[in-house]
């Protein structure tokens, strides 16, 4: 991801992953322009619901606009209708709201409703895929080689946080762009839960 607001290339690593009750999301930290390292603390994981978590991969201005919108959005949701927004219904706006005006974006819609814990990835132009589990970003190849290798059907919450932060650890060894630390969430029935520095640093020993 871009640290420059008007600049166009970029560079990312984000990740969802789903388990038994829920999904895990997590995104690294680095912003590149080119091969120079612009910012190494940028905000790639965005919650926008208490269900419900956008990633983002691409230009800076145009993903905190959509954080922005999106999360406006569910809140109008909730008021209006009294309940959250599905994982569905939500990629499906996220994929609208690209189809009508395309941005320089790739982005992963992660949440949990009453289908359980549920992962979109959603590209620049409005197409939206589910999966069991996606990877996103200059970083994705590098990731993919983990989660192909580990990721199995119905894992509990403790190996999935553990095969998301092993997939961004192997981002970061192998892609420029990709690095300086990450954020994980939880997302479940009880809502977002973002790990703290104390539970990352412990959850990174263990990889």
């Amino acid at each position: 991801m871009d640290a420059d607001m008007t600049a166009v290339k970029t560079g990312t690593s984000t990740i969802g992953i789903c388990f038994d009750g829920g999904v895990v999301v997590g995104a690294d930290h680095r912003a590149t322009m080119g091969h120079f390292v612009a910012n190494k603390s940028v905000q790639k994981l965005f919650k926008i619901a208490d269900n419900l978590a956008l990633t983002t991969a691409g230009l800076v201005g145009h993903a905190q606009s959509l954080s922005r919108t999106l999360a406006a959005e569910m809140s109008l949701f909730e008021l209006t209708r009294g309940q959250q927004m599905s994982v569905k219904g939500a990629a499906t706006m996220t994929a609208n709201i690209l189809v009508g005006r395309p941005h320089w974006v790739q982005l992963l819609i992660a949440g949990y409703d009453s289908t359980g814990g549920s992962v979109y990835s959603i590209d620049s132009a409005g197409g939206s895929i589910p999966d069991e589990y996606c990877a996103t970003g200059s970083g994705s190849p590098y990731m993919y080689g983990v989660l192909e290798d580990q990721f199995k059907p119905g894992m509990t919450e403790k190996e999935a946080l553990k095969v998301a932060a092993k997939s961004l650890l192997a981002s970061a060894q192998r892609d420029a762009a990709s690095g300086n630390g990450m954020d994980l969430a939880v997302i479940t029935e009880k809502g977002y839960r973002p790990l703290d520095d104390v539970e990352l640093e412990a959850l990174l020993k263990q990889c």
